[in-house]
């Protein structure tokens, strides 16, 4: 399947999931630098565990699809539960940058895993060479957006001045 395809698939599911749960990205954007260092740690484990399971055929998409949902779980597990952005211009915003980190963090286990051709050759060498420099974007916008979030307590109190 066409590397494409696959990205443009998983990137309107991430944008549709966060649009939807209307969760804020500082702390998506933490849950997804935990879920990639849980994968760096994990990849040769995972890999041997899921295999071993017989569940799925051991092989590098095996391989390549659990250590995606181990980058992914910690957020998808933070998409219901959290602050919340108020108006759909956030919304928007975050699910956007949440979407784009998101697949900053997947390019490398997707691309060893999926066979890479045509326009997707040139799709998958722009985000593998840029994707430093959008993760690190994206971390410091989601401390940045920590920094917004209010806690529930202090947003619904009203000023008696």
């Amino acid at each position: 399947m066409n590397i494409v395809i696959i990205f443009g698939a998983v990137a309107v599911a991430l944008f549709v999931l966060a649009f939807i749960s209307r969760r804020r990205f500082g702390l998506l954007g933490l849950a997804l630098a935990a879920g990639s260092i849980l994968s760096t740690i994990w990849s040769y484990n995972a890999g041997l565990l899921v295999g071993a399971i017989g569940i799925f055929p051991s092989g590098p998409l095996t391989t390549a699809v659990t250590l995606s949902l181990i980058v992914l779980l910690p957020a998808i597990l933070l998409l219901f539960h959290g602050y919340a952005y108020k108006t759909v211009i956030g919304r928007i915003f975050g699910a956007a940058v949440f979407t784009l980190v998101a697949l900053a963090f997947l390019v490398q286990p997707l691309g060893y895993a999926l066979t890479l051709e045509g326009t997707g050759v040139d799709i998958y060498q722009w985000l593998d060479s840029n994707r430093e420099v959008i993760i690190s974007i994206g971390m410091i916008i989601a401390v940045i957006d920590l920094f917004f979030t209010k806690p529930a307590h202090l947003a619904d109190k009203r000023s008696r001045h």
